[in-house]
């Protein structure tokens, strides 16, 4: 018996479908919340996700769609939350249901609008979700490269080690391998910062600035997350590790990131709104960027010229090549 009891994923788009097809591999039957009536009505006709992933195929008989959130949390005992950061608070603001008791695992990459806040620490003081019962799955990992069944690795971070055990034997198979971690904090924010980091790398792409230059701003970006998630959750913890390091290489390197994507259209001189409005998908680093300068110059107040840097691309309107002249001389 599955000692986490029923499990729910939240979310319709490419990261939710590559957890739930790895859930299947492990579970008799999942809840899934799809916000979109419409989408659940072709997903049960065609056998996969219409508009994410579709080469994926699955066993609906086996899925208990809602397109109601609270009905989807009232059936479910843990609950993989795996919606992008912009849009996690059009979901949450529909929770009217008791989730206090329930098992909460953030598959968020990105932090939570407005408020600033890392999605575990939302669920904690919105809905009163306890410390224990909290999970935060980091990578390195590629939604796509999950569906192509490529090998790859997840961190499931959690203070409860027997809990974190459990539920990456739900996700682990012959392509998916598990690491466990206490760091749910660290794991939380470098998952946000890797993001700002990636859109570097991707405008020094576009910019065809060199690999030479791109593998200094890397090698400073792990500093610079490291001195970042000492400072607000200070923990002993190697930066080296996959969670860390890993997701940080893979997001910034991979033809699969979409904030690479999104930064290499701006180096290559796309204003910002042309080049979201070109991708497909949300570049949530975009978001990450303005949430963590607020935080780190509010009250983590760390050195941070490559988050500063992105910053005044994306949002101050400095062009790239300006940006980076800037801060070409702290690297180290």
């Amino acid at each position: 018996m599955n000692p986490l009891g029923r499990i729910a994923v939240i979310g319709g788009g490419s990261w939710a479908t590559a957890l739930a097809k790895l859930l299947m591999n492990n579970c008799d039957r999942i809840v899934w919340y799809i916000h979109r009536q419409d989408r659940i009505d072709d997903f049960i006709k065609y056998r996969h996700n219409p508009v994410y992933l579709s080469d994926v195929t699955f066993d609906t008989a086996r899925i208990d769609f809602y397109s109601d959130i609270n009905e989807a949390l009232t059936n479910a005992d843990t609950l993989v939350v795996a919606v992008p950061s912009p849009y996690f608070k059009f979901h949450a603001d529909k929770i009217t249901v008791d989730i206090s008791g329930k098992n909460v695992v953030s598959a968020v990459k990105g932090i939570v609008p407005d408020g600033n806040m890392i999605v575990t620490e939302y669920f904690k003081k919105v809905f009163g979700c306890k410390d224990e019962n909290m999970m935060v799955i980091g990578g390195p990992c590629h939604a796509e490269e999950v569906a192509l069944e490529r090998l790859s690795y997840l961190t499931i971070g959690c203070h409860d080690p027997e809990k974190s055990r459990h539920f990456a034997d739900l996700l682990s198979g012959k392509k998916l391998k598990t690491i466990l971690s206490d760091d749910v904090a660290g794991i939380e924010y470098g998952a946000v910062l890797k993001n700002v980091y990636a859109i570097a790398a991707g405008v020094i792409s576009g910019m065809k600035a060199g690999d030479n230059f791109m593998a200094m701003m890397v090698c400073n970006a792990i500093r610079e997350m490291r001195s970042f998630v000492d400072a607000i959750a200070p923990i002993k913890r190697d930066i080296c590790r996959s969670a860390y390091l890993g997701d940080l290489l893979v997001t910034a390197y991979s033809r699969f990131s979409r904030n690479h994507n999104f930064g290499s259209m701006i180096g290559k001189g796309y204003g910002v709104k042309a080049a979201q409005m070109e991708m497909e998908m949300v570049a949530e680093g975009y978001y990450g960027t303005n949430c963590m300068h607020q935080i780190n110059s509010e009250t983590v107040n760390v050195d941070m010229p490559i988050l500063d840097c992105v910053y005044s691309i994306l949002y101050e309107g400095v062009t790239p090549k300006r940006a980076f002249k800037k801060i070409e001389g702290s690297f180290t």
